[in-house]
Formats: structure tokens, C-alpha cells, sequence
């Protein structure tokens, strides 16, 4: 059966269906959503605060927007975030580099429940996670150099994707299908793609347990761009005793895709990658007293890289790199008369076994300690420091500190200092190529980090409006002399940014039997003005920094009808240094029922032709039809 039959018959199915049903689960499901941004507990690994009392920029995805949004990845949920620049090689997060307010995407750090996934290979393999949409209950997003909180490698900011705890038994899947419904001039097939994700929970006597599976292929957009990959996850918890808790975190994704244009174009476009993922996690959540929780992590984390230049001939320009990268991790939370304490102890191995990079491994041990007080009513102030040893660079030791203080109901002004460090990779330290070709004498990254503003958070609004600079120093990127020149990467000058964020979030919510049962407005700016200092006289192209944003403009706005029908629009506007602006459209129309819903995606709606990484021209138009159901 053809794709537009297919399409046209889940159309029809979907009409055929009573929509009285409905009716019945309108109140319950207001009941079980979390419409207040400020009741969204950010999770970072020692000192917790609600959303409201935040002293940093800090973005929310919440899980109703997460529902509401045309994205069918963490990818292309994190493109909506202000400040946060998203390049991908391919559509639906086959691979995509994440970076924030003018960085690079190895500056970054990622986490998934505060569990750290940077690929001390290279950053192109961080967004390989073995979750799915369904698997999210919201996505913490933290701008600013991070090291005080999250360790190494946040030198721009942190990302910590936190998964859904299971309520309540019971199953769920999700179908889709897509297509650009445009032809490949070779084989005359049209470019499509489906999706096939399911999960169950099982939830009893206290315990809790998720697992999930995914499916996803597709043969492309244009030549050389099929790809086929595949999920499963699995998180427990489980009770021990009265207070103690043990959970239990495992997954694996399996990738592989058509390469053309990725690295090297217009060389490489029979190329092909395949990378596998393997994430496990145990910790214990244990109270010691009533002041006192104790939580010891261990994590590991696998990494198969297997790259072919040309597929057709996989004996020639063959890399294969395998990469394992334990954590081993003790945080404490104590709570004092005078304020709370959080201290924690970090120990990591980072190796590489590699065709092209050799073998090499590496060493960090970290301490952290934190100190969150209000010495006046209403002024909250969190300081804290830390220390890092590393087997390549010695001792470092990244301090910060953070004030805020409501002055007037809701409204809250708020700075922070911030420092940070991002370690070079083992793909720019020792990669071995024709037009690439790493440099063992790199040095670490550092950053400062100053920013001050002003939010409002209420049950209806969020806004926010902040002031940032930063400096970078050391700074990496792979720059060369002359066109014809290998690229090779240098501590070649210090970066310095200014730039500004304005936010604007806006839910409305009215009786069920009102037309209009949910509203929703959001609007973000962000603005940002880098400076190059170089250092380095022979670095006259760069690969990397002359591509970072310079504006970043999006909209959202979502509505729905009788607590039916949903409609969601979107505009992303993105402007870089050294290349045009372009502005997106995308859309999301959902019909709603009591145990499925149908929905329809229009990704890019008016064919804009535009690039974010590379040479690599992002898709034109695609339209996507799927439905959702669980019990």
C-alpha cells in the first residue's frame, strides 16, 4: 500500500470514531498535568529549588508542551529553547550538535536524570540517547558556564533531560508516518519515514518500573540519507525500607545512517555511520537522618563509532572507535539551622580504543561543596565551588554564586557568577585524516561567566529578561590558514560574548465546557554579540565560531478546543554570523479521545531552503500523520 493511502485510510478511521467518549475524562485529565511552571522541581544532584525560586536562566519544557510541540525528538524540542542552537545533519535527530548562546556543541554538557552522556570522543555522538519522546516528563535547561553544579564540561551551559515516573500501570504506543512527498530522481521512490514506539509501567506496592522500545526508519531526503534506528529503556525504583529508595537506570540505541555531506563534502557523499549507545545507572537514595540524605551513583556509559568514507569499499578509510567512560559519584544533602549543605565526590575514567585516535584513556576526580542560605526574608543566596583533578591537566578549581531576591510579590531580580571548563576531545587531539588533522598539544577551555536580570512567575505567567558576558578563554576550534589547508584545531583566540534574553510564557485555562478549554502564548529573544580576540595569526577560516548565532527569535502558540482539538503553531527565526537568515514554520493539529489521540505535523511549511551544520541542507517541507494510544 502506498504511503497517501495509507495516510488517507487513518484519516477516515479517525473520523469514523465517536467523539462522546471525550467527555468523560475531561476533568481527570486537567487533574493529572502540571499547568504551573512553578511547581517544576529543578533536579539538580545535590541542592534542589522549585523553578519559582531559581537564581539562574533557566528553561523549562514541560511535559504539556512536550505533548503540544511538532517534534519528534529531543533534537528538535530543544530548537524551540531560546539561547539554545541546534544544528542538525538530518531530520528527526538522526545527529545533531547542541550548543547555547554562541558556543560550540563540545561546550555543552548533557545528562539524562543528572546522569552525564558527553562522549569524550567527540559531541557529535552526545545527542545518541536511547529515549524516546514518550519517556520525558521535562527537560531542564541551564544557560551559563555550570561547573559549580554539574562538573567538567558544562562550560556553556548544562542540559538534564528528566524522565517520567510511572503513576499508575498500563501501556502505550505511538504510530507515525511521514513523507516530503518528493521523489528520488535515481530510484523514483518518494522520501518517507515511520515510527512505531511502545511502552508499559508497572507500578506496585511502591515500586515503579518504565520500559520502552522504539523503531524508526526512513530512506531519506535526498541521495545517501536513509536511516534506521532502535530504542529500548529501562528505569526502575524500588523501595527499600521506609525511607531509602534504589533506582535503577538501562538503555540502548542503535543508529545507522547515510553520511553524505556530514564531515568532509563534497568527498564523502557515500558515506555511512553507525553508532550504538549503551547507558546503564545504579544509585541509592538513603536518609541517614532526618537532615541528612546521602545519595551514592555509579554509571556507565559504551560507545561504538563505526564511520565508512566510501561504503562501497568498507576496507579503505574505515574508522572504528569504541569508547567506555565510567562515573562513580557520592552526593550528600544536609540541611542545617544556618542553611543547606551539599558536598559531593566525583571519580571518572574516560578511554578509547580506535582505529584512527589509538588508545589512550584519562582520568578526572572532582569535589564538590555548595551552600544554599537566606540570610535576609526573601533574598536566597547559593555558593559553592569545584575541584577537579584531571590525569592530562592537573588541578583546576571552578567557584560560583548565585543571589536572588523577590521584591515584590512574584517579581524577582536575580546574578550569578559562574566559571567553567570544556576538555578537548580525543577527535581533536589525535585524529588522523586527509582534511582533518587533530593537535596533541591542545589545552583545556576556561570560562567566566557573569549575568544579572529580572523574571515574574506566576500560576499564568512566566518572564523573564537577563543580561549576560562571558569570556573564553583558550578557545578550540578547527581553523586553518589557507583554502587549501588540512583543518586542525587551536587554541587560536579568547571569545567574548554579550548577548540578551527576553521570555514570555502564558497559559490560560477555562472551564471544560468552554470552546476555547486551553490557551497557550509563548515568545523568547535572544541576542548575541561575540568578540574574537586571536591569538593565532595563521587562523584565517574557521569552521566553527563564524557559524554561531548572532539572533534567535521563536513563538509558540498553542490552543485547544472543548478539550478536543488542539492546534499548534510555531516560528523559529535564526540569523548567524557568517551566514543568511532564515525563518521556520511548523505545526501541530491533534484530535483527542479518551485512549488515543491522531495527530498531523507540518515541518516547515513553507519549503525554506536553509543549512545548520556543515554543508548539509536541512529537509524542505515534511508532513508526518500518526496517533497515539494507551490504556
Amino acid at each position: 500500500m502506498r504511503l497517501r493511502d495509507l495516510i488517507f485510510s487513518a484519516v477516515l478511521a479517525s473520523l469514523s470514531i465517536p467523539v462522546l467518549a471525550q467527555q468523560e475524562n475531561k476533568i481527570q485529565s486537567n487533574k493529572d498535568t502540571i499547568n504551573n511552571l512553578n511547581e517544576v522541581m529543578v533536579k539538580e544532584n545535590r541542592l534542589k529549588l522549585p523553578f519559582s525560586k531559581q537564581n539562574r536562566n533557566i528553561w523549562i519544557i514541560d511535559s504539556e508542551k512536550i505533548k503540544s510541540l511538532p517534534a519528534r525528538s529531543v533534537s528538535e524540542l530543544l530548537s524551540y529553547v531560546s539561547g539554545v542552537d541546534v544544528r542538525q545533519r538530518g531530520p528527526g535527530g538522526t545527529q545533531a550538535d547542541i550548543s547555547m548562546d554562541g558556543g560550540t556543541f563540545d561546550e555543552t554538557l548533557v545528562l539524562i536524570n543528572g546522569i552525564k552522556v558527553s562522549d569524550p570522543q567527540t559531541g557529535h555522538n552526545m545527542m545518541n540517547l536511547p529515549i524516546t519522546m514518550e519517556d520525558i516528563d521535562h527537560i531542564e535547561v541551564l544557560r551559563g558556564s555550570a561547573s559549580r553544579i554539574y562538573g567538567i564540561n558544562a562550560l556553556t551551559g548544562a542540559i538534564n533531560i528528566v524522565t517520567r515516573s510511572p503513576q499508575k500501570t498500563g501501556v502505550s504506543a505511538n504510530l507515525f508516518s511521514g513523507s516530503s512527498f518528493k521523489k528520488d530522481e535515481v530510484s523514483g521512490n518518494t522520501y518517507a519515514n515511520y515510527g512505531i514506539h511502545a511502552s508499559g509501567t508497572l507500578v506496585q506496592k511502591g515500586a515503579s518500573h518504565l520500559l520502552s522500545i522504539a523503531q524508526e526508519a526512513g530512506n531519506g531526503y535526498r541521495y545517501n540519507t536513509a536511516f534506521n534506528n532502535q530504542k529500548v529503556y529501562y528505569q526502575g525504583k524500588l523501595p527499600v525500607g521506609k525511607t531509602d529508595v534504589l533506582d535503577l537506570l538501562a538503555g540502548y540505541t542503535h543508529n545507522n545512517f547515510g553520511a553524505n555531506g556530514y564531515y568532509s563534502a563534497p568527498g564523502d557523499k557515500e558515506s555511512e555511520e553507525t553508532v550504538k549507545t549503551a547507558l546503564a545507572s545504579v544509585s541509592y537514595t538513603t536518609k541517614l537522618s532526618d537532615n541528612w540524605t546521602m545519595v551514592p551513583r555509579i554509571s556507565y556509559r559504551n560507545n561504538v563509532d563505526d564511520y565508512l568514507y566510501i561504503k562501497q569499499t568498507p576496507d579503505k578509510f574505515h574508522n572504528h572507535h569504541q569508547t567506555n567512560v565510567f562515573d562513580a559519584e557520592l552526593n550528600n544533602t544536609i540541611q542545617t539551622h544556618i542553611g543547606t549543605f551539599g558536598l559531593g565526590l566525583e571519580a571518572r575514567t574516560e578511554n578509547i580504543n580506535s582505529t584512527n585516535l589509538g588508545k589512550r584513556d584519562r582520568r578526572n576526580a572532582g569535589i564538590f561543596g555548595e551552600y544554599k542560605f537566606e540570610p535576609l526574608e526573601r533574598l536566597l543566596i547559593n555558593a559553592g565551588a569545584y575541584v577537579n583533578y584531571n590525569s592530562d591537566y592537573g588541578w583546576q578549581a571552578f567557584p560560583g554564586l548565585d543571589a536572588g531576591y523577590n521584591f515584590y510579590g512574584n517579581w524577582r531580580v536575580f546574578a550569578n557568577l559562574g566559571t567553567g571548563q570544556r576538555l578537548p576531545t580525543y577527535t581533536d587531539l589525535y585524529y588522523k585524516g586527509p582534511t582533518n588533522i587533530g593537535n596533541d598539544q591542545l589545552q583545556p577551555e576556561k570560562s567566566k561567566y557573569a549575568e544579572g536580570g529580572i523574571k515574574f512567575n506566576d500560576e499564568k505567567l512566566a518572564l523573564n529578561a537577563s543580561y549576560f558576558i562571558r569570556r573564553i578563554d583558550n578557545f578550540i576550534d578547527w581553523v586553518k590558514a589557507q583554502q587549501t589547508d588540512p583543518w586542525q584545531p587551536q587554541n587560536f583566540s579568547q571569545v567574548n560574548t554579550k548577548g540578551f534574553t527576553l521570555s514570555a510564557d502564558y497559559t490560560l485555562k477555562t472551564m471544560e465546557t468552554d470552546a476555547l478549554s486551553r490557551f497557550r502564548l509563548g515568545a523568547s529573544y535572544t541576542n548575541l554579540d561575540p568578540s574574537f580576540k586571536t591569538t593565532l595569526a595563521t587562523a584565517n577560516f574557521s569552521r566553527y565560531a563564524l557559524e554561531s548565532l548572532r539572533n534567535q527569535l521563536s513563538g509558540t502558540l498553542n490552543a485547544e478546543f472543548y478539550n478536543l482539538v488542539g492546534v499548534t503553531l510555531t516560528a523559529r527565526y535564526n540569523q548567524r554570523i557568517n551566514y543568511k537568515d532564515y525563518t521556520v514554520l511548523d505545526t501541530r493539529i491533534t484530535f483527542k479521545q479518551k485512549h488515543y489521540s491522531i495527530y498531523a505535523d507540518g515541518a516547515n511549511l513553507f519549503n525554506v531552503q536553509y543549512i545548520e551544520a556543515g554543508a548539509v541542507p536541512m529537509p524542505g517541507s515534511w508532513f508526518t500523520l500518526g496517533i497515539k494510544a494507551g490504556i
